[in-house]
């Protein structure tokens, strides 16, 4: 699947994916290919099981294929040293999961502050001012128990873009949200996105949210089908 762009941020060819459960072989990506262009907003969509996490998880580096190739920024990811590889996912990409992974001991600040602490470049004064940007700038010292869903993937938000990355993941965002909510955290993405030129890549099941992004793209029986960009 690719892009028209001659500016490439993203590119993926032949990804395979392979499982084996209880004693079943399932293969979830049959070659994928994919072009994603810098600063594009790509929705994922597919049944579920369909393999729309495992493709992401595989784009962002957090998951090997068994076959195929990415490549982020002119790297050539997989066949870089490991200290290589997690300095690259740590400083250029980050990743929201559904689940938010907030550590219930650290405030909402503290949470957002880690990944830039882990790669020695900790700014707190850049922290303070993504939970302005996400709307909890009265909410910095309160446990993630302490907060609304909505409010923690909030933070979640915040703690990605704080290394500043020049591409921005999201498995299923809005899962555990109601819709209204659900829908605000999908606004705030996409406005947080474009307003930094930033590539946006989502995983959804919600067809009203994907058709919001620049393409939609379909995984079916281990393949990607263009649905089009929205009208």
């Amino acid at each position: 699947m690719t892009t028209a762009s001659s500016s490439i941020h993203l590119r993926a060819r032949g990804l395979c994916q392979t499982y084996d459960l209880a004693g079943n072989h399932l293969q979830v990506l049959k070659g994928v290919d994919l072009d994603v262009a810098k600063g594009e907003v790509v929705f994922l969509r597919g049944d579920s099981g369909a393999g729309k996490s495992t493709l992401l998880y595989i784009l962002a580096g957090l998951e090997h294929p068994k076959q195929g190739s990415v490549e982020f920024e002119g790297e050539r990811l997989f066949t870089l040293k490991a200290d290589r590889e997690a300095l690259l996912r740590n400083r250029r990409m980050g990743f929201i999961f559904q689940s938010y992974f907030l550590l219930p001991e650290l405030t909402a600040l503290e949470n957002v502050l880690l990944p830039s602490m882990l790669g020695g470049r900790k700014n707190e004064a850049h922290a303070r001012s993504l939970l302005d940007r996400v709307g909890l700038s009265g909410r910095l010292d309160h446990l993630p128990s302490q907060l609304s869903g909505g409010e923690q993937q909030r933070v979640a938000i915040a703690r990605a873009l704080v290394n500043d990355p020049g591409i921005l993941f999201a498995d299923e965002p809005t899962g555990n949200l109601d819709t209204a909510t659900g829908t605000g955290i999908i606004e705030l993405l996409l406005g947080l996105a474009r307003q930094d030129g930033r590539t946006f890549v989502a995983v959804t099941h919600d067809l009203a949210l994907a058709t919001l992004g620049d393409r939609q793209l379909y995984l079916k029986d281990g393949h990607l089908e263009e649905l089009g960009a929205p009208a």
